[in-house]
């Protein structure tokens, strides 16, 4: 697989939910992507080509992570740490605290050497403007690393990368939230690496759910949370109400596992007109 990283410069302001009205989060996830960039594709007719990539695993796409400047943020990884600096409490809760880290950092992560003057992540670090919404700060935003096989695929994504930008993501649409300017990102030798390498430990960098098969090799040695997804399906012929999609229980980004995994995209359907699918495909970062 090849890979691409596309920034994604926010023109105003976001609104992820979280499941409350008052409640929002600055990043989102791998199936909420897929999603918008299905519904694109249904618009040009291009749903089931799209699909077929997908579902194929000839097209991939990491969750949505933060970037500062020309840093990469990663999740941090569900792996056991030990501070280098034993006495000092406010480290511990730095460690504790941290949420995203500059991938060139991660080494000094494991190592429990991290500096935390530098530009990490932390939960607080990024305040709602107003109920439920975020706005970045010069030269921050969000990136999305894209995994393709072929430069069809790649050409395919752009194509509803470009259509997706004027519709915009994420909630509040009708009133001009949400849209973004894509381009490529700079290359980061460290992100290809750890892309291409197979490691003892390979961290989660998209929700993921493996497919039956894959899943008691999946769950040796690793080290995972568990997230809901769920919410309502946004297609007027699906039903003559407003109906939600099932319940699906999907490992985090930032999980770790010692086995790589597919993953699926599975139909959360539930008694509509059609399908509703919810990616659920795993995109790795060797340790």
């Amino acid at each position: 697989m090849k890979y691409t990283i596309y920034k994604l410069e926010f023109q105003t302001g976001v609104h992820f939910g979280t499941g409350a009205l008052d409640e929002g989060t600055y990043t989102f996830h791998a199936d909420q992507i897929f999603s918008a960039m299905y519904i694109e594709a249904l618009k040009l007719g291009i749903d089931q080509k799209f699909y077929d990539a997908v579902k194929a695993g000839t097209l991939l796409f990491s969750d949505a992570l933060p970037y500062m400047g020309q840093q990469y943020m990663i999740p941090k990884p569900m792996i056991y740490v030990t501070s280098g600096r034993q006495g000092e409490s406010e480290q511990k809760k730095a460690y504790k605290k941290l949420k995203y880290l500059p991938v060139e950092q991660l080494d000094e992560f494991l190592k429990g050497s991290i500096n935390f003057k530098a530009d990490v992540r932390k939960e607080e670090d990024t305040l709602p403007f107003r109920v439920g919404t975020f706005y970045y700060a010069q030269g921050c935003g969000l990136y999305l690393i894209v995994a393709y096989a072929s430069e069809e695929e790649l050409s395919l994504a752009e194509e509803l990368l470009e259509s997706l930008s004027y519709t915009g993501i994420g909630g509040k649409k009708s009133s001009g939230m949400g849209k973004f300017e894509f381009r490529k990102g700079k290359h980061s030798e460290e992100l290809e690496k750890r892309l291409q390498k197979k490691s003892s430990q390979n961290i989660l960098i998209s929700t993921a759910l493996p497919m039956d098969q894959e899943l008691e090799q999946a769950l040796e040695g690793a080290a995972y949370l568990l997230e809901k997804r769920s919410g309502f399906v946004a297609s007027s012929s699906y039903a003559p109400e407003w109906r939600k999609k099932k319940d699906l229980y999907v490992f985090s980004p930032g999980s770790c596992f010692v086995n790589r995994f597919a993953g699926d995209i599975y139909d959360v359907s539930d008694g509509g007109r059609h399908a509703v699918y919810r990616y659920a495909k795993a995109l790795f970062l060797g340790v």
